[in-house]
């Protein structure tokens, strides 16, 4: 389509939920956003075994992406690599945007995303396209879209 604005982002995700990111970008495009995901899911696979070289792998398409979307369901908080990826995230100065999964009810929030997330949002396409344009001034939500106890969330960051 012409006129979409494109977004390049990073997409954390638990492995199980990878569904999730075709249902949000097809969500945004229909609010003529695109999102070109660097992340590494189920449309390109990545069969390496060796750690360092996964983390310097998922290094470049963190830094390349500028903004990181963190999908949260259920066992969001329990995933190793997705901590991981927020820490790298936040190391590199990107915009850490939670969105719970479409329906979700109550998810547990991963510990890296409680110490640098900047906005955490519902299954909404306006909010969402707000939080990833860095224009919510970081606003937490509920998973049903209203607002999370204690109201405006501002992490402290920095970047050594």
């Amino acid at each position: 389509m012409s006129g979409d604005k494109q977004k390049n982002v990073f997409i954390s995700h638990y492995n199980k939920d990878d569904e999730h990111i075709q249902k949000l970008k097809n969500l945004l495009s229909t609010k003529n956003l695109q999102i070109k995901n660097s992340s590494i899911d189920s449309t390109k696979t990545n069969k390496a075994s060796n750690d360092d070289y996964i983390k310097q792998l998922l290094r470049d398409r963190i830094k390349w992406a500028g903004t990181t979307i963190v999908l949260i369901g259920p066992d969001t908080h329990k995933r190793d690599w997705v901590n991981w990826e927020i820490e790298q995230s936040n190391k590199m100065g990107n915009n850490i945007v939670g969105i719970y999964l479409e329906g979700e009810k109550e998810s547990e929030l991963p510990d890296s995303f409680e110490k640098y997330g900047n906005d955490l949002i519902g299954w909404d396409s306006d909010n969402i396209i707000k939080a990833i344009e860095g224009t919510r001034n970081g606003l937490w939500q509920n998973p049903d879209g209203t607002d999370r106890e204690g109201g405006k969330y501002s992490p402290s960051r920095s970047q050594c």
